[in-house]
Protein backbone atom coordinates (compact mmCIF):
# COMPACT_ATOMS: atom_id res chain seq x y z
CA UNK A 1 0.00 0.00 0.00
CA UNK A 2 2.54 2.68 0.75
CA UNK A 3 4.46 1.63 -2.59
CA UNK A 4 1.14 2.61 -4.28
CA UNK A 5 1.17 5.99 -2.03
CA UNK A 6 4.72 7.00 -3.04
CA UNK A 7 4.31 6.09 -6.59
CA UNK A 8 1.09 8.34 -6.73
CA UNK A 9 2.99 11.37 -5.07
CA UNK A 10 6.09 11.11 -7.01
CA UNK A 11 3.69 11.20 -10.56
CA UNK A 12 1.92 14.05 -9.01
CA UNK A 13 5.08 16.10 -7.98
CA UNK A 14 6.80 15.29 -11.75
CA UNK A 15 3.82 16.48 -13.05
CA UNK A 16 3.59 19.83 -10.89
CA UNK A 17 7.29 20.51 -11.40
CA UNK A 18 6.79 19.84 -15.61
CA UNK A 19 3.67 22.37 -15.37
CA UNK A 20 5.70 25.04 -13.32
CA UNK A 21 8.32 24.82 -15.93
CA UNK A 22 5.83 25.14 -18.21
CA UNK A 23 4.23 28.12 -16.87
CA UNK A 24 7.59 30.05 -16.54
CA UNK A 25 8.73 29.51 -19.83
CA UNK A 26 5.28 31.15 -20.82
CA UNK A 27 6.01 34.00 -18.40
CA UNK A 28 9.23 34.53 -19.56
CA UNK A 29 8.47 34.59 -23.04
CA UNK A 30 5.29 37.25 -22.40
CA UNK A 31 2.59 35.07 -23.42
CA UNK A 32 -0.96 34.76 -21.55
CA UNK A 33 -1.38 33.47 -18.49
CA UNK A 34 -3.76 30.73 -19.92
CA UNK A 35 -1.17 29.40 -22.62
CA UNK A 36 0.32 27.26 -20.25
CA UNK A 37 -3.00 25.59 -19.52
CA UNK A 38 -2.65 24.88 -23.05
CA UNK A 39 0.56 22.96 -22.49
CA UNK A 40 1.04 19.15 -22.18
CA UNK A 41 1.06 18.80 -18.52
CA UNK A 42 -1.85 21.70 -18.08
CA UNK A 43 -4.26 19.49 -20.35
CA UNK A 44 -2.81 16.69 -18.17
CA UNK A 45 -4.13 18.41 -15.14
CA UNK A 46 -7.14 19.26 -16.65
CA UNK A 47 -8.42 16.20 -17.82
CA UNK A 48 -7.33 14.75 -13.99
CA UNK A 49 -9.43 17.28 -12.40
CA UNK A 50 -12.18 16.94 -14.33
CA UNK A 51 -12.35 12.89 -14.24
CA UNK A 52 -11.36 12.48 -10.69
CA UNK A 53 -14.86 13.51 -9.24
CA UNK A 54 -16.09 10.80 -12.04
CA UNK A 55 -13.99 7.92 -10.99
CA UNK A 56 -14.48 8.51 -6.82
CA UNK A 57 -18.62 8.42 -8.11
CA UNK A 58 -18.24 5.32 -9.43
CA UNK A 59 -16.17 3.79 -7.08
CA UNK A 60 -18.40 4.82 -4.33
CA UNK A 61 -21.39 3.29 -6.18
CA UNK A 62 -19.70 -0.17 -6.89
Amino acid sequence: MLIKIIAVFSAAILLGSWFSSEVKKSKLKGEPAYKAYLSPPGILISVIVLILPIIVWFLQNR
